[in-house]
């Protein structure tokens, strides 16, 4: 059957009954100009989606439930990195080599990024992390020099002055302002992925390409 659909004033009116488990997808902001934050994990080489998001039967149930799901993010590598992150409101990640490698589990990214993770910088992302990262507004980087890995330690506070300008030639430069010194990383990104990332997302992307044509 194909239902005939309302029109809009009606429609905004129909009210979306949710049971107690399930909650809305929360949708970042776009990143900002400057962004100032702390490393809440260093992770090592080969940091699966499982290691980031619980993948077992019990867990399954809480995939409607990001806040709830949240909780447990990276909790068999870190337990307490969930309300680390979530207490510095906004934080960055630094990963090793093949980050994120495995299942293409979206929850990965959008746990991390529900608690406030702005940014991983690693010296490779897997593939498919790396479009989850983009499509929920985590920016994905790698060091431009992959020994730079080892001057970073977790808690440092990092920096990055216009971040949107540097972020359009594909290379940022960022401060480490616990150690008083800086690095580079690369944004290995196709033209429309970089969209997708300083719009804040896919679904940002998405709502800023139909304001637009309703603006035509």
């Amino acid at each position: 059957m194909i239902i005939e659909p309302l029109p809009e004033e009606e429609a905004k009116k129909v009210e979306i009954v949710r049971g107690p488990n399930i909650q809305p997808l929360p949708i970042p902001d776009a990143p900002e100009q400057h962004l100032k934050a702390q490393i809440s994990l260093k992770t090592v080489d080969n940091i699966t989606t499982d290691d980031i998001t619980p993948a077992s039967a019990e867990f399954s149930s809480m995939r409607s439930n990001i806040p709830l799901m949240s909780q447990y993010c990276y909790h068999r590598y870190d337990p307490e990195f969930a309300a680390r992150a979530k207490a510095m409101g906004k934080s960055i990640i630094i990963g090793g080599e093949n980050y994120g490698q495995g299942s293409s589990r979206e929850h990965a990214a959008i746990n991390p990024m529900y608690l406030g993770v702005k940014m991983v910088i690693a010296k490779s992302i897997a593939r498919i992390h790396k479009g989850n990262l983009i499509n929920h507004g985590i920016i994905p980087m790698v060091f431009a020099d992959p020994a730079d890995y080892d001057k970073l330690d977790q808690l440092d506070e990092l920096e990055v002055d216009g971040l949107l300008d540097q972020m359009k030639t594909r290379e940022v430069t960022i401060k480490d302002l616990t150690k008083g010194n800086s690095f580079k990383a690369k944004l290995e990104l196709s033209d429309n992925e970089l969209e997708v990332i300083l719009s804040g997302g896919q679904l940002r992307h998405l709502q800023k390409q139909l304001k637009e044509m309703e603006e035509k």
